[in-house]
């Protein structure tokens, strides 16, 4: 049973009306997924696939709406999509044959290569490799994107040192321009502390979202920063765009490896290179006397990477310089960038463009049976 926030949240989208068909939001069962918790709701249109590119200030009005409700402190609305269901076919006609999954038209068509970075776990520094691996190709004079694809744990607004609410202009989105680059993370449409309470198919929605309704325009590449794992969002990720490859990130630990391999597994299994693996935490060096402890262990994941036959990228070392500037939105490759990390960070960028922008076979990544 909904709480008496979400009973009224629900009865302030019954006011807000389709402009095509004069009926209400919740009257076309398009209200999907509603929460309300301490003051926060979120919640999802599920409106036609043929209409959802023009629904742009409908979503919006329908998060206004929601956020004047008395007691709520935030509120989040998505747009999804649903296909409608077809009609049946006359007796006799032969059956219709399904494409595989992930053969449909495919997203950011502009974009010359999309690399996704991603770790079998959380914990590993995948974040902090991403935005400093994107912030190195800019460098380099490459026009870049960078996409947080983290819908549960995003972390992009802090890492990047912004927290600007992205505008609106022709009904897309506008991406943040920040160090060189483009980004878009669900962390810059919601409060800071707001916990997205979502199952899959939102969170699929979400992520659909930022990759086709953001005017992303022309780029060389784009980095995605991957959730932790091997769930909807690789999957909607391997569907939906042409994915040129992944770089997996792990610390030499064993437990973390076993993840790394699962995160290997994955990509290969939907046909997605695996560009290479790179080896975070690789050792502590003290701030005060610059001694180095193997205090995960060293090694692991060169001696992984060359055991599944894949490159190994690099190491970085477990350093505090690293920490305090990713905290404070200034990535160490733009803040010092001739430290030997830097350097680090910089050699990994221009070895994964190398082999990005090789294309990895005609049309898009697909999932396989075994």
């Amino acid at each position: 049973m909904e709480s008496g926030l979400a009973q009224a949240v629900r009865a302030a989208l019954a006011e807000v009306r389709d402009p095509q068909t004069g009926l209400d939001l919740v009257a076309q069962g398009w209200v999907q997924g509603l929460t309300a918790r301490d003051g926060l709701v979120q919640f999802a249109l599920e409106v036609p696939r043929d209409r959802a590119r023009g629904l742009e200030g409908l979503r919006a009005a329908a998060e206004r709406a929601a956020a004047a409700v008395p007691g709520v402190l935030s509120a989040t609305c998505v747009l999804t999509a649903h296909r409608a269901a077809p009609a049946a076919p006359p007796p006799g006609a032969p059956k219709a044959v399904r494409p595989p999954p992930g053969q449909g038209q495919m997203l950011l068509p502009d974009v010359g290569a999309i690399v996704a970075v991603a770790s079998g776990k959380g914990g590993v520094g995948k974040s902090t490799t991403a935005v400093n691996l994107a912030v190195a190709l800019a460098a380099q004079g490459l026009r870049v994107g960078l996409l947080d694809a983290d819908i549960y744990g995003p972390s992009l607004p802090q890492m990047l040192g912004t927290r600007e609410r992205p505008v609106t202009a022709d009904g897309r989105v506008v991406p943040i321009t920040r160090w060189g680059l483009k980004a878009m993370s669900i962390g810059f449409l919601v409060d800071e502390e707001a916990a997205m309470i979502w199952r899959g198919p939102m969170v699929m929605g979400a992520l659909e979202q930022m990759l086709a309704q953001v005017e992303w325009g022309a780029l060389d590449i784009m980095v995605v920063d991957m959730p932790p794992g091997t769930g909807d969002a690789q999957l909607t990720m391997s569907q939906r765009v042409p994915l040129r490859g992944a770089v997996i990130v792990s610390t030499p630990q064993d437990v973390a490896l076993i993840d790394a391999r699962r995160g290997i597994r994955m990509f290969e299994k939907v046909n997605v290179p695996v560009l290479g693996l790179v080896e975070n935490m690789s050792y502590f060096c003290c701030p005060n006397c610059n001694h180095r402890s193997d205090i995960f262990g060293h090694g692991g994941a060169r001696a992984e990477a060359e055991r599944l036959g894949v490159e190994f990228l690099g190491e970085l070392p477990l350093k505090l310089a690293i920490r305090e500037l990713a905290d404070a939105g200034t990535p160490i490759v733009l803040e010092r960038p001739d430290s030997e990390e830097a350097a680090r960070y910089c050699a990994i960028a221009a070895r994964v463009w190398d082999k990005a922008r090789v294309p990895a076979g005609a049309g898009g990544p697909r999932i396989v049976e075994e």
